[in-house]
């Protein structure tokens, strides 16, 4: 019996379209015995909405950046829908798909994901929302949402830099509570994530020993408001060095944690911006989503 696939498609995300690959793609496919119905998004909330039909296929795959594969995991969990789920990045910096591992040649993606073992992934809850990988504030963050997309696709990993230079020179800091399973931490923060991966925005990477992506926990980062140029130049360099020091950091892992700021904040998930009101209740749904790469 044939089997199916869906294959959502973002058109117009990073340098490499996948149009260019799309017939190579389909046809590796079909060699391999399936029947793809292709869905190009036209706007944000297209590949949420196609991601909910994937309870009628084999296999869901998705083209696009960061914020596209965000959109379908999103369209599964909020369905219920228990398919395994492929990516082939065609993003700026596809950050995700540089944590797992994944091919930056979409044929290469495609044939390695046909024969792949579903391997379970974490995925976090944010109030009523969902992200692959990241959950940020602060300095850096507004990068991930500000840049325009022909900025995004033409530098890649330099627009979020230059953003987040922009960023550093106006620094603000945030007053910021976080409670984890019982220790809580409060400080005036100018940034802070909670992440599922070893590198986020073409900036900031962690150690591939600090990270499993489906241990159930996430690794929280707060970085403290510097008090002079020395302390700015410390953390910049930490953050290369992944030596986080309690001066300047705090840093810990987490299954489940409350986030209470002072004032509204914005946040950015995997790269999409969104600005709760409510305190944030941020949580590992462990081994949720079934990927293949």
């Amino acid at each position: 019996m044939q089997k199916k696939l869906l294959f959502i498609v973002n058109p117009v995300a990073g340098k490499k379209k996948i149009k260019n690959y799309l017939l190579d793609v389909l046809d590796i496919f079909a060699h391999e015995g399936y029947a793809s119905t292709v869905m190009v998004t036209g706007r944000r909330g297209d590949a949420t909405r196609f991601a909910a039909l994937g309870g009628e296929y084999d296999l869901v795959v998705c083209s696009g950046g960061d914020g596209t594969l965000n959109e379908v995991i999103s369209g599964l969990l909020k369905n219920n829908v228990n398919v395994p789920l492929g990516y082939i990045p065609c993003g700026s910096t596809n950050d995700f798909a540089s944590s797992m591992g994944i091919s930056s040649d979409p044929r290469v993606c495609a044939k390695s994901m046909i024969n792949a073992t579903p391997l379970p992934l974490d995925i976090g809850s944010f109030n009523n929302k969902y992200f692959t990988y990241i959950a940020s504030f602060g300095a850096f963050t507004a990068a991930s949402y500000s840049a325009p997309q022909d900025v995004k696709n033409f530098w890649g990993p330099i627009a979020y830099l230059f953003e987040g230079i922009k960023d550093l020179q106006s620094i603000k800091p945030y007053r910021v509570k976080v409670v984890s399973e019982g220790n809580v931490f409060e400080n005036d923060y100018v940034f802070g994530a909670v992440a599922n991966t070893t590198k986020f925005g073409g900036i900031v990477r962690f150690k591939d020993e600090l990270v499993s992506l489906n241990d159930g926990l996430f690794e929280v980062l707060l970085v403290k408001m510097p008090k002079t140029i020395v302390d700015l130049n410390a953390i910049i360099s930490a953050l290369s060095s992944n030596k986080f020091d309690k001066k300047h950091f705090d840093f810990f892992k987490s299954s489940k944690l409350t986030v209470s700021p002072s004032e509204s904040i914005a946040w950015s998930l995997d790269g999409e911006y969104v600005h709760p009101k409510d305190d944030i209740e941020i949580e590992n749904l462990h081994s949720v989503i079934e990927f293949c790469k």
